[in-house]
């Protein structure tokens, strides 16, 4: 007996050429569903099957055998139940309810736009007649679902996403922190979220810089705003202090107060006197 311990999924990587000379083993679902089984190819070999557990094997997939030869799997055709909407009294969406039920219940189930298929069981089959649904026995391969998380996929030949990523990662979460549109960096997103208006000309918080719209180079005075000097009190007045560009002369004298006037009585001699 060989073994077989590989499985590659519909033959991804083999030439068709090798595909086509290949031996084939037919196997139903209640086989393909186990991992370890044993089997009998087109060419009479005995085959002992051992794969990972939970592994699905489906009609396409392609064994290795120890000594290095392939053996193509066909999905057996078999008993089925096949449900199709009623389109005198129901609407497609009845199949969408009816794979909502039968997946409630933990049925497997082959998906397929048109109709649904399942193995047979006549109490389903009423419950689903019950709800206006058509449902007949075929004799079909049956390639049900294999759930979201099961090994191999489903029935559409487990194309496992290889060719497109699904890198999803946005790395600018809107609103988050740090997030910041470059100007034009990002094509469609030239919002650029600043928005903070400069406060006017003259007013608190105006810097003169670059941006200033007053121009920087057409008047004579410097830009460095600090308070004026107050204007000199005027001659005389409080708080005038003499200096060298006080502009009444440097000439020595300090300015005491005059002294007041000193009254002078002058009598007149009468005759006589001394």
């Amino acid at each position: 007996m060989l073994t077989a311990n590989k499985l590659m999924p519909q033959g991804r990587g083999l030439a068709p050429v090798l595909l086509k000379r290949a031996a084939t083993v037919e196997l139903d679902w209640d086989v393909r569903q186990k991992s370890r089984f044993d089997a009998t190819d087109s060419g009479g070999r005995h085959i002992g099957v051992f794969l990972p557990r939970g592994t699905l094997v489906r009609g396409g997939d392609v064994l290795v055998a120890e000594d290095g030869s392939l053996v193509r799997v066909v999905a057996a055709a078999q008993p089925v139940l096949r449900i199709t909407h009623c389109t005198a009294h129901g609407t497609p969406f009845d199949l969408t309810r009816a794979a909502y039920h039968l997946g409630n219940r933990h049925v497997p189930i082959e998906l397929n736009p048109a109709y649904l298929q399942i193995e047979p069981d006549h109490v389903l089959a009423e419950m689903l007649r019950s709800q206006h649904l058509i449902v007949r026995e075929a004799t079909e391969p049956f390639e049900p679902e294999g759930g979201a998380y099961g090994a191999h996929g489903a029935s559409h030949g487990a194309h496992g996403h290889a060719g497109h990523g699904h890198a999803h990662g946005h790395d600018h979460a809107h609103g988050a922190p740090q997030h910041a549109h470059a100007p034009a960096a990002e094509a469609g997103h030239g919002h650029g979220h600043a928005h903070d208006t400069a406060p006017a000309h003259g007013a608190p918080g105006h810097v003169h810089g670059p941006g200033c719209a007053h121009g920087h180079h057409d008047h004579g005075h410097t830009h460095d705003h600090t308070p004026a000097a107050p204007a000199p009190a005027a001659h005389g007045a409080p708080g005038h202090v003499r200096g060298p560009g006080c502009a009444h002369g440097d000439h020595g004298h300090d300015h005491a107060p005059a002294p007041a006037p000193v009254a002078v009585q002058f009598h007149a001699k009468r005759p006589g006197h001394a």
